[in-house]
């Protein structure tokens, strides 16, 4: 079972646990992550959902809640580790943002990272239950992903995609 920390709207801990699944309170907010990986080619590495997940087969950079006890650069390099079989733990992280998002019965706080790593495709183990497909893909097939209804933007998605970071 996954426990998630809760926090408030100015991100202070709650002192308080969350279940996945449970229904948050209106001022209760769990901690979420996304971690974009650039290679030095400027490519992304995207995944593909699973086809079980909502929002299946769409496109999007690795994500996911935060552990209780988990700090959000540690949840991004753990669900890069969890959802690709990749081991950035030694890897800088650049900060992109935070924003809270509200979803009735579970708002987040969206945390969003970047990595700058080469790995090839090949030594990418994905998680079944999470991913279906993996790729690289350039900014011009991400925002044409993302024009056809394929690619699931998340805050800051033009910050990353448009920046030279």
């Amino acid at each position: 079972m996954e426990y998630w920390d809760l926090y408030d709207e100015n991100r202070h801990k709650l002192n308080k646990k969350a279940k996945r699944g449970d229904y948050l309170q209106d001022g209760e907010y769990h901690l979420v992550v996304n971690a974009w990986i650039k290679n030095s080619k400027g490519e992304f590495l995207i995944t593909q959902r699973s086809a079980n997940k909502s929002h299946p087969l769409m496109w999007e950079c690795t994500g996911g809640s935060a552990l209780m006890g988990e700090e959000s650069l540690e949840a991004a390099k753990r669900e890069v580790k969890e959802e690709l079989g990749i081991d950035i733990s030694d890897v800088e992280g650049i900060f992109i943002g935070s924003t809270n998002r509200y979803y009735e019965g579970c708002p987040d706080i969206l945390d969003v990272w970047l990595f700058n790593y080469d790995v090839s495709l090949d030594k990418v183990k994905i998680q079944k239950e999470e991913v279906n497909d993996v790729k690289w893909a350039s900014r011009k097939t991400i925002k044409e992903l993302y024009d056809q209804k394929k690619f699931e933007a998340n805050a800051y998605f033009e910050d990353v995609i448009n920046k030279k970071i």
